[in-house]
């Protein structure tokens, strides 16, 4: 399918756009399903969030309208849309009476081996550290050179995902999911006050715990507190949710828990 540059057809971009000179901007990855962007409130919201902390200038309910028009003209797949704050000239200052540039791109949908899901997968211990910066803390911006590097770390088979870890050695996240621990009954995820991405199905998963009585706790998590958790679950708004079964020396069980909330994952991916 073609690509949507400012709700038009477009197979090119501007050289003076200030995402490609400089990261600025930011970029939400939406499953399709049915011809409907799944969690497509949620998808916003965190856009908005972004939008509003960044001071780029976004309509979001036109970001909406055209998300909806380009989701049902490709019936399925992942719709990646990128945000920018559009042209500049040289230099780091932007201008404020710029606009944003949206960008839509499609691709098939994503295909990830059953077992993963079915038996959980094994992390990889990632040497890449995410930098502190609260001012960027939970926003899924351009900039994303420390996941590329991450991600370069390891190219077999046997690791479906990495665990990425702060400058003081604090659990994050993964390299494009997000993580979460069961202990004792209490549905546990790392506070990203610092870093990392507030990704949209981990906001999901915490709403659905809470609705179901659940007990939930977002706090600093070590990696000796993750060696005492009974269960550990990866997510992300594509693939739903993966059990994780060992990273390094540790290993855990697919707990009831992570069943749980994988099958509601499911059935908002699958609605």
């Amino acid at each position: 399918m073609d690509s949507w540059v400012d709700g038009q057809p477009a197979d090119a971009l501007s050289l003076k756009d200030r995402g490609l000179a400089y990261g600025d901007g930011l970029f939400e990855t939406i499953a399709v399903h049915g011809g409907q962007p799944v969690l497509l409130d949620r998808h916003l919201t965190r856009l908005a969030e972004g939008c509003s902390r960044l001071a780029i200038a976004a309509d979001i309910e036109r970001v909406r309208s055209e998300l909806l028009a380009y989701a049902a003209a490709m019936g399925e797949g992942v719709l990646k849309l990128i945000l920018t704050r559009g042209d500049g000239l040289r230099g780091y200052a932007p201008d404020p009476a710029a606009q944003g540039r949206r960008i839509l791109q499609g691709s098939p949908p994503a295909t990830y081996p059953a077992v993963h899901g079915e038996q959980g997968v094994r992390l990889f211990p990632c040497v890449t550290r995410l930098s502190n910066q609260p001012l960027l803390a939970g926003l899924k911006h351009l900039n994303r050179l420390e996941q590329v590097l991450a991600r370069a770390e390891w190219r077999d088979g046997e690791h479906a995902e990495g665990l990425m870890l702060d400058q003081a050695g604090r659990v994050i996240e993964g390299v494009f999911s997000n993580l979460f621990l069961v202990r004792d009954g209490v549905l546990i995820t790392p506070d990203l006050k610092r870093c990392g991405v507030a990704g949209v199905m981990r906001a999901e998963i915490l709403f659905q715990a809470e609705s179901l009585a659940i007990p939930t706790q977002i706090t600093d998590i070590s990696l000796e507190q993750l060696q005492w958790a009974d269960e550990v679950f990866m997510c992300n708004s594509v693939y739903g949710v993966w059990p994780v079964r060992a990273y390094a020396a540790l290993s855990w069980p697919v707990g009831p828990l992570t069943r749980k909330l994988q099958t509601i994952a499911r059935a908002l991916l699958d609605a």
